[in-house]
Parts: C-alpha cells; sequence; structure tokens
C-alpha cells in the first residue's frame, strides 16, 4: 500500500461520516465501502423486503443495488444523501423488475407499492408504515373493487379486459379503480393519523 492511509487507519472514531467513506472507496479502500454497506443495507433490504414477496428477491435486489453503487460511486457527489440515493437505486430495480416480470403474479404488489409511494414518498417517515398498513387497507375494500384492483395490477389486464370480466362498462371499471385508489389513500391518512408512533 502506498502512502494513503485506510479509512480505518486515518479515523480515531468508530463510526466516519458517509463523505470520508465515499471518498476513501472512491480511491478503492474496500474497507470503507464495506462499512458504507453494513451502513446502509438494513434500510436498503427493509425498504426492498416490503414491496417483494420472497425475502430472497428483497436480498438479490439489494446486492445488486450495492454493486450498481460501487460501478457508479465516481458520479455520486452528495455524501449527505446516501441513503436516499440508495433507496432510488433499489426504487429504478423494483421498476425494472415489473417490467422484465409483468406476468407474475407477485408484481401486483410491487406496483401498488411504487404506486403508494406517489402517496407518501419513501423519504416521508410514514411511508414504511404506510406499506405495512396497506393489507388491511386492501381488505376493507368492497369485493369489487378489490378484484378490480387484483386485475389491475396481478393480472395486468388493460381496462377492456376489467370490463368484461366484471360485466360493467370501461367507463365504470377507470371510476371503479380511481374510486379503490382513493378509499385505499383515505384508509391509509386515517390510520397513520391514528397511528400511535406520531
Amino acid at each position: 500500500m502506498d502512502n494513503e492511509l485506510s479509512i480505518g487507519d486515518r479515523l480515531g472514531d468508530d463510526r466516519p461520516d458517509d463523505q470520508l467513506l465515499i471518498e476513501a472507496a472512491q480511491r478503492g479502500d474496500r474497507a470503507a465501502f464495506s462499512a458504507l454497506i453494513q451502513r446502509h443495507q438494513g434500510a436498503v433490504y427493509g425498504y426492498l423486503r416490503a414491496r417483494l414477496l420472497e425475502p430472497a428477491d428483497a436480498e438479490d435486489l439489494c446486492q445488486e443495488v450495492f454493486l450498481r453503487c460501487y460501478t457508479a460511486h465516481a458520479r455520486f457527489d452528495s455524501p449527505a444523501l446516501v441513503r436516499p440515493w440508495l433507496i432510488g437505486i433499489a426504487r429504478n430495480l423494483l421498476r425494472e423488475r415489473v417490467r422484465r416480470l409483468k406476468r407474475r403474479r407477485e408484481v401486483a404488489w410491487t406496483e401498488l407499492c411504487l404506486e403508494l409511494e406517489t402517496w407518501h414518498p419513501p423519504d416521508d417517515q410514514r411511508h414504511d408504515d404506510a406499506v405495512r398498513m396497506l393489507p388491511n387497507c386492501l381488505d376493507s375494500l368492497g369485493q369489487t373493487a378489490r378484484e378490480a384492483l387484483d386485475l389491475h395490477y396481478r393480472s395486468s389486464l388493460r381496462l377492456a379486459a376489467i370490463a368484461d370480466r366484471l360485466h360493467r362498462s370501461e367507463g365504470a371499471v377507470k371510476l371503479l379503480l380511481f374510486r379503490a385508489r382513493q378509499a385505499l389513500r383515505l384508509c391509509l391518512n386515517g390510520k397513520l393519523r391514528a397511528d400511535p408512533h406520531d
């Protein structure tokens, strides 16, 4: 090793900040990159796990997030925003996965969670609570609304096909889906306001 000290040798404290870790990782310090992974892996995995049915899928995508982080680290210029940047990579990987697996059933949950992000962004402290409460709110919908959402998200059917299955017009299905999403939003907002974790 040349005159440059590794991050562990340079710092007296046990938890260097992300700025120092990023700088060291950009110079090729594997220990610094490993420390970044350890620091943020739980949050990234939690974000992915809440949106995927299988834990193994969340683990695989979590590894992919850090692989992309490693290959793109030279383009990263704001160490204060490491976690949001990593969550952004995770969100993009989820979207890629949805496009790739459009016909598989577990994609429905992921798509609904991504739509939920438009209501409660991931950087909102209440977002994880909203994802956790989503199944209860789905259960509170009427059978036809749940079926319409299921056909839209899980089966990836177009409005015309959903209308045919539900014996309704396309306009009625569009309104039903809109109202079901609104009901989910109201339910989630009500549960979030009532949640004792305020």
